[in-house]
């Protein structure tokens, strides 16, 4: 039996692109599921998996919907394999284990082939992220709307916040120590040190 396996992470996520596409495939059935891919404690996943027998196949939209643990995804492709159980990943062609009927050893090959993708996409979903965070603060910087952390203990502070900065100010021309400084006012060590480094520049 040719098995489809549809997950979102969210109740909110639609499935139906991967459903069409399970269903252009020929999946014999396809069960879906709106569950986080952290682990395999997953409600669906697990019926699915009792079901499934010698020469079933597994098939996914992506390697994603499979799971996102890296070390879980490899121990239990490397089961599936184990129990002669072919898995099919749509949209990567060459994570098709059919393909490889002959080949000694191909489950161990594959699932090495797997880990490493999976740490590329992960790798690369952090770079997307910090790529875009880094054009949002720029885009920000450039419309004057990113001001970065906003300082509490400054010149032109105002009431308590003032007073504490005028003290440190007068704590360090008397030449005191930060940590004692810190003792008396209650302040961070950091701030210390940025109000001083303001104070030398």
């Amino acid at each position: 039996m040719i098995f489809g396996y549809a997950r979102v992470s969210t109740k909110d996520q639609n499935l139906d692109r991967q459903i069409k596409e399970l269903e252009k495939f020929g999946c014999d059935r396809i069960l879906r599921e709106k569950q986080s891919g952290k682990n395999f404690e997953r409600p669906v996943y697990k019926e699915m998996r009792s079901k499934m027998r010698f020469g079933d196949v597994l098939v996914v939209h992506d390697l994603s919907r499979f799971g996102r643990n890296k070390q879980e995804i490899k121990e239990e492709w490397e089961e599936l394999v184990k129990e002669e159980i072919d898995i099919v990943v749509l949209n990567m062609p060459i994570l098709d284990t059919r393909k490889y009927k002959e080949l000694e050893g191909v489950g161990q090959l594959v699932s090495d082939l797997v880990l490493t993708l999976l740490s590329w996409m992960v790798d690369e979903e952090r770079e997307r992220i910090r790529a875009a965070q880094r054009e949002g603060i720029e885009i920000a910087k450039q419309e004057g709307k990113f001001r970065g952390g906003k300082k509490k203990y400054h010149a032109g502070a105002t009431g308590k916040d003032k007073v504490i900065y005028d003290k440190v100010i007068q704590l360090l021309k008397e030449k005191n120590s930060v940590i004692d400084i810190h003792r008396e006012v209650g302040i961070s060590r950091n701030t210390i040190y940025s109000i001083k480094k303001q104070l030398n520049s």
